[in-house]
């Protein structure tokens, strides 16, 4: 069988790094797979630097083809150009490569299957499959009348019905696409997996890290990401200065893509003092090595009725690394597992004293000895990549009987 894997980010993408890298671990294995084309989207198409993605792009199995981003200087044209050849280019590939199956990575690129393989006898399954026009419009990016939403949720839609498999991330979206009227044996759940033994912590790095910050006692919270869209901009640093209030001694690191000079200008217009604060930007590989640092870790997200659908890859990374996380309520699976489980703290913006309440109970879990251990049990519990296994066993099983009969 040969299969076509579609990404619309580009290879060196911290999100592709993170998400597609353990999809292809595993599909490069798979006994019936001959062929892999991995398919990204790219400013200017160059190899990767992460050994795992160069291990897996250099593997005979796997071929890829980037596809160069429009250079409009429309925005939005842009983005209309880059669909239309992302439709014209995986249908080309399809025919080309004599592909069987086609494995869509997010609703964006579900889009782009849908189109370019109407009229063929190819099945298609989306992974990581979420309600992204909501996510867009509940966090302010996009308006619900304008152009992009009613596209994206037109093609979420079409996806729906004519998918071979859709793999959301939460169960919580999976039982609205079944009350949706989705047949339930299209549904398989895939929650963002996650290296329990690449984010384990590592002492000697925590001590390094430390060592070179000069912070070698404080209490060191951590966030990676970016701020705007799905998660709070002002908002988190807000709560950064309330934790530099309440908590005796403390540092904090951000790892983001962002330019430094808009988060500096954040920290300045909060008054927070840049000498206690790490901002960097750094490979995929080199962030255990500061969660390892650290004691505790945000996930700063924007809420709303869709992200409990959410499954964010970086909780799976801080709990893999045992650190606690500082969660939004109501986000994904996960807020319920804190809730159930532990492994972190949830707050309510809208609820006076949630923050404070959430920072006393993260320190509080801080002065459990065992809690760098206990954590990630949830990793390996809730974001175990053998879900993908199961998925893909389930799934290519049946792609295989309906391939026979055709």
């Amino acid at each position: 069988m040969n299969l076509a894997f579609l990404c619309r980010w580009k290879l060196e993408d911290g999100l592709t790094v993170s998400t597609v890298t353990p999809y292809l671990q595993f599909l490069v294995d798979f006994p019936n797979i001959t062929k892999i084309i991995l398919i990204t989207l790219e400013d200017a198409p160059q190899d990767s630097s992460n050994a795992a993605v160069c291990t897996l792009i250099n593997n005979r199995k796997v071929k890829w083809m980037p596809l160069t981003t429009s250079r409009h200087q429309s925005k939005i044209l842009g983005k209309i150009a880059d669909y239309r050849n992302g439709c014209k280019q995986l249908k080309k590939i399809a025919i080309d490569n004599d592909v069987h199956v086609v494995v869509a990575h997010g609703a964006p690129a579900g889009s782009v299957a849908n189109k370019a393989l109407k009229g063929m006898s190819i099945p298609y399954y989306v992974t990581l499959f979420e309600p992204h026009a909501d996510y867009m419009h509940e966090s302010g990016v996009w308006s619900k009348y304008g152009l992009k939403y009613r596209l994206q949720k037109r093609w979420e839609y079409l996806q729906k019905k004519h998918a071979t498999g859709l793999m959301p991330v939460s169960e919580c979206f999976r039982n609205k696409l079944i009350e949706e009227g989705v047949p339930s044996q299209k549904v398989f759940v895939i929650p963002s997996s996650v290296n329990a033994v690449a984010f384990e912590v590592n002492e000697q790095h925590r001590l390094d890290m430390r060592r070179q910050l000069h912070w070698k006692n404080a209490v060191i919270g951590i966030y990676v990401g970016k701020f705007g869209g799905l998660y709070y901009n002002r908002e988190a640093f807000q709560i950064y200065r309330l934790c530099f209030k309440l908590i005796p001694d403390f540092r904090l690191i951000i790892l983001s893509p962002q330019p430094r000079e808009e988060i500096v200008t954040q920290l300045k217009n909060f008054e927070l003092n840049l000498s206690w604060i790490h901002i960097n930007s750094v490979p995929h590989g080199q962030v255990p090595a500061f969660l390892s640092a650290a004691d505790f870790a945000f996930a700063t997200y924007k809420p709303g009725p869709s992200k409990k659908y959410l499954s964010p890859v970086k909780i799976g990374e801080y709990w893999a690394n045992g650190l606690p996380v500082l969660l939004t309520e109501g986000v994904g699976d996960d807020s319920d597992i804190i809730k159930k489980e532990g492994g972190g703290a949830l707050f309510n913006l809208q609820e006076e004293g949630s923050v404070e309440k959430a920072i006393r109970q993260i320190l509080e879990i801080l002065e459990n000895p065992q809690h760098r251990q206990e954590i990630p049990e949830l990793a390996q519990k809730y974001r175990s990549p053998e879900r993908l296994k199961e998925a893909f066993e389930y799934f290519f099983g049946k792609a295989k009987e309906e391939g026979a009969d055709r």
